[in-house]
C-alpha cells in the first residue's frame, strides 16, 4: 500500500507543479484563449497566481514532509488542501457548464492519499 500511495503522491505533485506553476509564472491569458484555459475569464491575474501558488504549496507538501520524515502530518494536511481546490476547481467549471471530470479524479486521488497517508498507512 506504501508504494500505490508513493505512486499516487508523486502524480499530484508533478500534476500540480506543473498547471501551478504555470498559473504562478505565465500572464493570464488574453484574446483568443484555448476552450481549457476558458476558466481564466472569471478570475484576475492575482487571483489566478493565488491558485497557483497554493496549487505549488500542495505539490511540495504532498512529498517534501513525507520523503523528508520532517513533519510528516502536513502530508495529508497537503492532501486535504489539494482536495479543496479541486472542490472549487469543480465547482468553477458546473458554474461554467465545463466538463469536472479531471477535477473529480484528481480530487479522488487525493482524498486516497488523506486517508491513505492519515489512517492506513502514515509515515511515521
Amino acid at each position: 500500500m506504501d508504494t500505490v500511495l508513493w505512486i499516487a503522491q508523486i502524480l499530484l505533485a508533478l500534476i500540480f507543479l506543473l498547471v501551478g506553476g504555470a498559473k504562478l509564472l505565465l500572464p493570464k491569458p488574453t484574446g483568443n484563449i484555448p476552450k481549457p484555459m476558458a476558466y481564466t475569464e472569471d478570475f484576475t491575474q492575482t487571483q489566478l497566481r493565488i491558485i497557483g501558488l497554493l496549487e505549488v504549496l500542495g505539490a511540495l507538501g504532498i512529498i517534501v514532509p513525507a520523503a523528508t520524515g520532517i513533519l510528516p502530518w502536513l502530508t495529508p494536511l497537503a492532501a486535504v488542501g489539494l482536495t479543496l481546490v479541486m472542490v472549487g476547481a469543480a465547482l468553477t467549471h458546473v458554474r461554467r457548464k465545463e466538463p469536472i471530470i479531471p477535477n473529480v479524479v484528481l480530487g479522488a486521488i487525493a482524498v486516497f492519499v488523506v486517508v491513505g497517508r492519515a489512517f492506513i498507512e502514515p509515515i511515521v
